[in-house]
């Protein structure tokens, strides 16, 4: 005969299938909370990845003694520019600050080039970029981190021989020089090209070599300043698609003629609000632009 069962079975039966269904919908929750916060926080230490990785390139580029010879040398090349304007009367401040701002630039592009084309080539060579990437540190992150890194040592250089042309006129003038303070619109304007040039180093460091990448960095710091000679010469052609090539190259290469402002500077100009706030609107899209190109070019690399 079979044993009876207790009249209470089926209700424990039923509040224990609850109890099962309720600690499976509680964890399922847990688990949604605990992606989303993972989630956040990614998004969170984004920057403070950025941070991290644009400091480390600042200390190792600083540790690259051809910085340190090349500011040597343009400030070197300020106090031979004293000794000449010392021989051409009421020529000194004038040959100060166009040798001086032209050394600045000329070696600036130096340091943007070699130092640039060498930002991801030598994580790559070191295979450190495996250990890089091994952390939750996007490819993006990598490339902006590198660049942000390499403006700041810019930014230290250039201010380094900014503060030795400026020093250089208050010496020759024996006093204070309002053309000391008068350059410096000019010396953020270099500064912006550099910016550019080192973005366009980046991107090519990003599928090239290091000695084309520089070679082509060259080439487009070297045209770029002869844009508008370019366009008139694509207006002058004719034949259509040369017109059509010569003016896409106008377009699509860097214009930094428009920041090349060391003459007027010499003879105690200074460009307007208005000219600096375009040459930056301009330098910030079309940085944003060859860093974008070289985010997608360089996250479909392998390394392997």
């Amino acid at each position: 005969m079979p044993r009876a069962r207790p009249p209470n079975m089926n209700s424990e039966i039923r509040t224990s299938r609850d109890r099962e269904m309720s600690s499976t919908a509680t964890h399922a929750a847990n688990a949604e909370t605990s992606v989303a916060a993972t989630s956040i926080e990614k998004r969170s230490s984004m920057p403070r990845r950025i941070r991290t990785i644009a400091r480390n390139a600042f200390r190792e580029a600083l540790r690259d003694r051809v910085l340190y010879n090349l500011v040597l040398f343009v400030l070197l090349l300020t106090a031979g520019a004293i000794l000449l304007g010392e021989l051409s009367a009421a020529q000194e401040s004038k040959i100060i600050v166009d040798l001086g701002l032209s050394a600045s630039l000329l070696f600036g592009a130096f340091i943007s080039i070699f130092v640039g084309v060498g930002l991801v080539y030598k994580e790559i060579e070191r295979r450190t970029v495996y250990a890089i990437f091994s952390k939750p540190v996007g490819r993006g992150e990598f490339l902006v981190g590198k660049y942000l890194g390499l403006c700041l040592t810019l930014l230290v250089n250039i201010a380094v021989m900014g503060f030795g042309v400026s020093l250089a006129l208050i010496y020759v003038k024996g006093g204070w020089d309002p053309l000391a303070l008068r350059i410096w619109p000019a010396i953020l304007l270099i500064y912006m090209e550099l910016m550019i040039l080192t973005a366009v180093a980046l991107l090519f460091s990003s599928f090239s070599s290091p000695a084309l990448s520089a070679l082509l960095t060259f080439f487009i710091f070297i045209i770029g300043h002869f844009s508008a000679d370019l366009k008139t010469f694509a207006a002058s052609l004719g034949t259509t698609s040369a017109r059509v090539f010569f003016g896409a190259l106008y377009y699509l290469l860097p214009n930094l003629a428009n920041y090349s402002f060391i003459k007027p500077a010499a003879h105690g100009v200074v460009p307007d609000a208005q000219t600096l706030l375009a040459s930056l609107a301009y330098a910030v899209a079309y940085i944003a632009v060859l860093l974008s190109a070289a985010t997608l070019i360089f996250s479909r690399r392998n390394f392997k």
